[in-house]
């Protein structure tokens, strides 16, 4: 039997983007020590395209990519804050920053370590995170 999901809102810091996103009661989250997450403390929690809905803001977010340009790393423009990006691991889901979700401290979140810093050698552990079930 499929796990009931219930849409949870959040967004940047000044409001300007919102989203939704489609999650259990008891969220798995990584907490990754790359170079820009362990800078930006992102804690992800991966859905599969289907589970994540931008609400407002489109026009108020700016991209940024780096190394392989793969991963499309979405800051709000007018406070800085990456709610949510297009992850390089599973391109065919988001990464939802718990952080950023507006109930986090109501929801049962569970961060596991993920070694970002050795991302070619463990990024086939969250490709399952994106697909439906």
């Amino acid at each position: 039997m499929a796990e009931a999901l219930t849409w949870r809102a959040g967004g940047c810091h000044c409001g300007a983007v919102r989203f939704e996103a489609a999650l259990p009661d008891h969220v798995e989250a990584q907490g990754c020590n790359c170079s820009i997450c362990a800078r930006t403390g992102f804690v992800h929690v991966i859905v599969p395209e289907s589970r994540f809905r931008l609400l407002q803001g489109a026009e108020s977010l700016q991209t940024y990519s780096f190394n392989t340009g793969v991963a499309r790393h979405h800051f709000c423009r007018v406070c800085g804050i990456k709610s949510f990006y297009r992850p390089r691991s599973n391109p065919d889901g988001w990464s939802v920053n718990a952080r950023c979700l507006d109930d986090a401290e109501t929801l049962d979140i569970s961060i596991e370590p993920f070694d970002g810093r050795n991302w070619e050698a463990h990024a086939a552990s969250l490709a399952h995170l994106s697909r439906d079930a």
